[in-house]
């Protein structure tokens, strides 16, 4: 295993470490996690679109994804932790295939992006899934709607990516920060669950 692919691993790693703290932790401890990280995403997107006319658009969706990943903590704990496994999964099982496997692009979007990276997303996220769901009883995840949902999430997650990696594509830039060295910036790690975390407080309200 390459070094590039262990460095994406344990970024992760320490990136959910984080979370999950803050996450558990709750109260104060939650809303100020959520506020670095909101600070911290909207400079980022501000470097990257300043005067462009879809700024203040960009703008109004982080608030309202960061204002969903407050109400969907408060309301199911292990099951908004879920999402994020399944987003981080996502992640890395898209960045591993792709590197081991390879294979035909994906998009012209994101050039490294692949149809493996995609399979290896989609597989990850099922079996982190199902590992999760068998140590905590969810309000959601019944056998029934466990797989298409992970699914749609891990959907959503990679359309996040892409969808940031346009915009990186149109401003010219590789990274959005270089807050993490040598992997960029805050929402280059979180873009996917940026996109997810508001679907899944969706789904689950109409569920």
């Amino acid at each position: 295993m390459n070094q590039e692919i262990i460095k994406r691993i344990l970024s992760s790693i320490i990136i959910v470490a984080i979370a999950l703290f803050f996450i558990i932790k709750g109260s104060f401890f939650y809303i100020f996690f959520l506020s670095v990280f909101f600070f911290i995403t909207s400079f980022e997107w501000y470097k990257m679109t300043k005067n462009k006319n879809y700024f203040l658009l960009g703008l109004i969706f982080l608030i309202l994804s960061f204002l969903s990943a407050f109400l969907l903590r408060n309301i199911f704990l292990n099951d908004f932790i879920l999402v994020i496994l399944i987003c981080i999964s996502t992640d890395i099982g898209g960045f591993v295939f792709g590197k081991l496997f390879k294979g035909p692009k994906l998009t012209k979007i994101s050039p490294n992006k692949t149809y493996s990276g995609m399979i290896g997303s989609f597989f990850l996220s099922i079996i982190s899934a199902l590992l999760y769901t068998n140590y905590y009883d969810l309000v959601y995840w019944t056998d029934n709607v466990l797989l298409i949902s992970v699914i749609l999430i891990s959907s959503i997650s990679q359309i996040g990516d892409l969808t940031v990696s346009y915009f990186k594509r149109k401003s010219k830039i590789k990274n959005t920060g270089k807050i993490l060295p040598g992997h960029g910036g805050l929402l280059d790690r979180i873009d996917g669950m940026l996109f997810a975390i508001p679907f899944a407080f969706i789904l689950f309200k109409f569920l």
